[in-house]
């Protein structure tokens, strides 16, 4: 099991997110947990097809961080 990073941003009509380490994982949803289940559900399939074409499937290695600026 990996754990790849996923960034969500807001939009003027819901949320869109991506995967940084998988380039064209992306989702869309009316919520951000709906986004969160698509993603989930679209990093398993981008996976899975990358493994069938026979495609390296690439390592989690973009690190997330919130930094609090003043």
């Amino acid at each position: 099991m990996s754990r790849y990073a996923v960034m969500i941003e807001k939009t003027p009509t819901g949320y869109s997110g991506f995967v940084p380490d998988l380039p064209g994982c992306i989702a869309t949803g009316a919520s951000i947990t709906e986004v969160e289940e698509r993603l989930r559900t679209g990093i398993a399939l981008h996976v899975q097809a990358m493994r069938q074409d026979g495609d390296p499937v690439p390592e989690p290695t973009t690190v997330v961080r919130e930094l609090e600026v003043a």
